[in-house]
Order: C-alpha cells, then structure tokens, then sequence
C-alpha cells in the first residue's frame, strides 16, 4: 500500500502557519527585552507562551531535542554520556523565564540573557526547518499531542508559575484542528473528519475550568480515549501504512489500556521475539532458581516476590544491601536500570546483579556453565536460541520474563477503561489531585506513573528529592547514599535517583531508596512538606517544584486511596 504524502500546497500551509508562529512567538520575545515594566513584560511572555504552544505538536515531532530544551524545567542540565564526556548546562527556554519573571527581585541581566537565548534559538530553528509530512507523520503528530495533553499538559507539567496548562492545552487542540482542516482531502469519511473536530472543540470548551478543580479523570475517559479511538478509524480511513512501531502503539485506542505502548521499544534488541512466549517461560524457570548463584542460595525471586509485587518487604534485603529492592512490575518501560541508572537494558541490569559480590557473586561465565550443565535448560537453549550467544540468551530469557509484569488490569486501569464502575468519589479525587494540586503526575507520568517521559518515552528521569537517613521530620539528615553521583563522580548529581512507578506501590513498602517509610502517609507527609527542604535537608539542586503542597488531610487520603487503585489484579 502507498504511503501518501501531503500536496505541496497543503505542505506549504503547514509550513507557512508553522513559520508564522514561529516568527511572532521571537518577537514577543524580543519585546520583553526593550519592556521596562515588569506586568508587561509578563503579558507579553504570555503572548510569546502562547505562540510557542501553538507549534508545539509540530515542532516536538520535527524537533524533539531543540523542543525539549525550551521547554525544560529550571533545573541544571546534566549529560553524562560516560566518564569522558560529562555536560552541564544551565537551564534557558520558556519556564526558566516565567520563573525569573516571577521573582521578588528579578535579575534584568541574566533574565534578557536568557530570553535572547530562547529567541536565538528559535530563530535557528526557523532558518533550518521546512515542512515535508506523509500521512502516517501526522497521525503520529495528532496521536503524541493527545497524549501530551493528557500525560503532561494538564499536570502543571511545564506551567510552573502561572498554572496556564489548560489554557495552553487549549492552544494546542486549535493547532490539532487546523491539520485535520488540511488533510481534509485525505478522508473519505466526512462524517469521520467531523467527529474528531467535534471532539476537540468540546474538549476545548471543557479546558475551560479552574486548574485546581480540573476534572482529569473524566476528561481523559470523555475525551482522550475517544480521540485515540477516533483516529485508529481515521488511520484506516485513510488506509496508512505505518512503516514502524514507536513507544506508543500504532492502533492505541486508550491511554491506560493493556496495548497502549509498545514493551519491545524499550529494549535494544526489539528484533528477538521468535518463540517469544517459550522464551518467557525459559526465563521464569531461570527467574526462580537458585543455581544461578555463587551459593547456590538465591535466586532473582529471593529479592523479587511475586505476592509483594515483585519486592521482598523489607527495608533491604539483607545487611550486605545498602537500597531497597524494587518492584519489577512494569520494569520494562524504562529506558535506564537499577536506582541510579546505571545501565540502559533489562539484560544489562542481570549483568550487574551477576557480578555484584552481595548479590549473586557469580560472574556471567560461571552462569553459562551452570546452565548448559542443566539438561532442560540446554534444550531449551538450543531449541530457542541455537546454543549461540549463550551469556546474552540466557539474560534475554530472563529479561523476555520481566517484559511480561505489566497486567495494566488494576481497578483504576478497568475503572478508565469503561470495564468496571466502582471508583469511589475518594478515589476520583485522589487522581485528579495526583494529577493536579499535588503535582505527583510531573515526576510520575501516567500511564506508568513512572519517570518515563511521554509522550516519546524516550528519557527516564532522576531527581533530587531529599530523601533522609532516619524517618526524621524535622531536623533530618540527607540518605549518606550518593545515588547516580556514585557512577561519575559529578557532584551535580549527588542524591540523584530514579523515579520509580507508583503501580502496585500498596504491595511495596518500605518507600524510597533506602526503605526509610513504612506507609503510604509518610511519605505523601514528605511530600506535603517540600520534600527534603520542608525537613530540614537543604539541597542546592533538589527538583521539587514547590517548597509545600498545602494538602489538607482529607486531600492525603484521597490521594492515597487512588494510588491503591493501582494494585494489579493477581493471576
């Protein structure tokens, strides 16, 4: 089937609205500059905000690196590539200016070195970008901005100070409307092409309300779902031929369904799927077995329970561990491993394990030996893989078994997916203040409530959140465990750790890194504090957003009774 590409004359529409934004977002930015008053440098930001949220379902899609730096959040910037090339770089773009905009004592001089910055930047962009879209491109610009939408821009996300984020979403929906009105041509449906602008000038409307009181469940259920329904029948309509599968599902019909994202993605070796579901259960016969250590006395099931979700249930597994051990539940959809980030692949991960002389102690070598001395498991590695690359299959086996503990078959997941109406009002409240207020959603993205970044899932976060050595509220020390500083040595990334999933997180305690908290009010307590700020931890580059959430108690348990809606069902 032939793929059809835009018409030059509706590729020069885009082009030309995409340019036009472009060229007025820099001159309000270049405003602010010559503006001496403070409120009009600040509506004029606005103004510039504006235009740049118009682009951005075309200018995150053409250009993800150059978006994702002027979107970023004011935090340092650190690249560690490895110990040969580490970056750091201040942070510059739009919310590093709506900040500095906001403060008590504005710094002119570094705010217009900033400002020039993002301009200048934008400018480059607009000298070297030309629009040239295939029909399955704008699909997969409408469906990521859907998604973004839902995932981030309704969370606060990027919005820091002037919690415009459902405004702005509204300013995207208007540019999704406008590349439906394009490819007008494409449908043979009208009645199709209707229903989605319908949808989206709805959900428009919807945006409407106060941040705080934003009703997201609904929203996402109302509008999100029935838009990614919408264009799956749009695709076919069109009959598009998708020449791959990104993170995000091709024919994803809702946002939290089981088919949603793409597993093999987040693995370098997307091509080994034959006999996939023999190789599975190779891997969950080598998962339990204890032979694959020195003593012959544990086995990746020791530390990783199936009853506790994969975790053991204590603050470390033993007093050779310094970190508690995680859940594996939709440990697949990440693309970096063990706390600090230290590896990029699940089979990288096993690796580590093997060679860690408090875990298995039992070089990856050692393993194969053990392993083909096993008649079954010779077998199985000859039917399956062909006896080559033994040290790799024999991780893949068991990785191909980790990719397979994500059920997204919770009550939430079954509740949003129109399964099941059993959401209590405490529940509903709970997300949309996980979502909103309480700005959980901007570390713990949805739909894996993980650091995953959608809608490209191509980045995993860490943060600075302060974690303390004792469960000490008020005078606390910060964890002695350095985190991700430990792996390069660069003092910007002292306490550093991944964002974890909160799925199953009811199944998982102790919390944090080092099993300091015992419950679930602990530790929505830290956050309501500030974090390791509100504790007495003072942290130069801590990543929280605020110094304090103000959550009331009956806010708190709201919260905590949604996130226990994100326990899977048992099998």
């Amino acid at each position: 089937m032939k793929t059809k590409t835009l018409k030059i004359s509706k590729d020069k529409e885009v082009d030309v609205f995409y340019q036009q934004e472009l060229k007025l977002c820099i001159e309000a930015l270049d405003s602010i500059i010559k503006l001496s008053n403070q409120n009009n440098k600040i509506e004029v930001y606005k103004r510039a905000r504006k235009h740049f949220k118009t682009i951005e379902p075309i200018l995150a899609f053409v250009d993800r690196n150059n978006y994702k730096s002027l979107n970023a959040p004011n935090i340092l910037q650190v690249q560690e590539e490895d110990a040969t090339d580490i970056k750091i770089g201040s942070p510059f773009g739009f919310q590093v200016i709506e900040e500095m905009l906001h403060e008590d004592e504005v710094d002119h001089v570094e705010l217009n070195n900033i400002v020039s910055k993002t301009s200048s930047r934008l400018k480059l962009i607009k000298e070297n970008s030309s629009i040239h879209f295939k029909d399955y491109h704008v699909i997969w610009v409408i469906r990521n901005q859907i998604i973004r939408i839902a995932t981030t821009g309704i969370t606060g996300f990027d919005s820091p100070v002037l919690s415009q984020s459902l405004l702005e979403s509204k300013y995207t929906y208007k540019t999704l409307i406008k590349l439906i009105e394009v490819c007008q041509d494409y449908f043979t449906s009208n009645g199709l092409k209707k229903e989605i602008v319908v949808s989206f000038q709805d959900a428009i409307k919807t945006l409407d309300g106060d941040f705080n009181d934003f009703d997201r469940y609904t929203f996402i259920k109302n509008y999100t779902d029935h838009q990614l329904k919408l264009l799956v029948k749009i695709q076919k309509d069109w009959a598009v031929n998708f020449p791959f599968e990104m993170a995000v599902s091709n024919n994803i019909t809702s946002l939290f369904g089981k088919e949603a994202l793409n597993v093999y993605f987040f693995t370098d070796f997307k091509s080994d799927t034959t006999k996939i579901k023999e190789k599975e259960h190779f891997g969950k016969l080598l998962f339990n077995d204890k032979m694959l250590s020195k003593d012959n006395n544990l086995a990746c099931a020791s530390c990783h329970i199936k009853e506790l979700a994969f975790t053991d249930g204590r603050k470390t597994f033993s007093n050779k561990q310094t970190r508690n051990s995680p859940t594996l539940t939709y440990a697949a959809y990440q693309q970096s491993f063990f706390m600090d980030a230290r590896t990029g692949s699940l089979e990288g991960q096993i690796v580590g394990v093997a060679n860690n002389h408090d875990e298995f102690n039992l070089p990856m070598d050692s393993i194969v030996n053990r392993v083909l001395k096993a008649p079954v498991y010779k077998r199985l590695l000859d039917s399956l893989y062909g006896l080559k690359r033994v040290d790799f299959n024999i991780r893949h086996a068991i990785a191909s078994y980790i990719r397979t503990l994500n059920s997204f078959d919770s009550k939430f997941d079954r509740n949003i997916n129109g399964v099941e109406n059993t959401l209590t009002n405490s529940e509903k409240k709970g997300f949309n203040l996980f979502m909103g207020k309480a700005v959980c959603a901007t570390c713990h993205f949805p739909p894996l409530f993980n650091g995953t970044v959608p809608p490209d899932f191509k980045d995993t976060e860490l943060e600075l959140i302060g974690v303390p050595e004792e469960n000490d509220t008020i005078n606390a020390m910060v964890s002695s465990d350095f985190g991700r500083y430990n792996i390069f040595k660069t003092k910007e990334r002292k306490h550093f750790f991944k964002t974890p999933t909160v799925r199953n997180i009811e199944k998982t305690s102790p919390y944090m890194h080092n099993g300091v908290y015992n419950t679930l009010d602990e530790v929505v307590d830290f956050y309501n504090r500030g974090g390791g700020q509100g504790i007495g931890i003072h942290e130069e580059y801590q990543t929280l957003p605020f110094d304090e959430l103000n959550l009331s108690d009956q806010e708190i348990k709201d919260i905590i009774a949604f996130m226990k809606t994100l326990t899977d069902v048992p099998e």
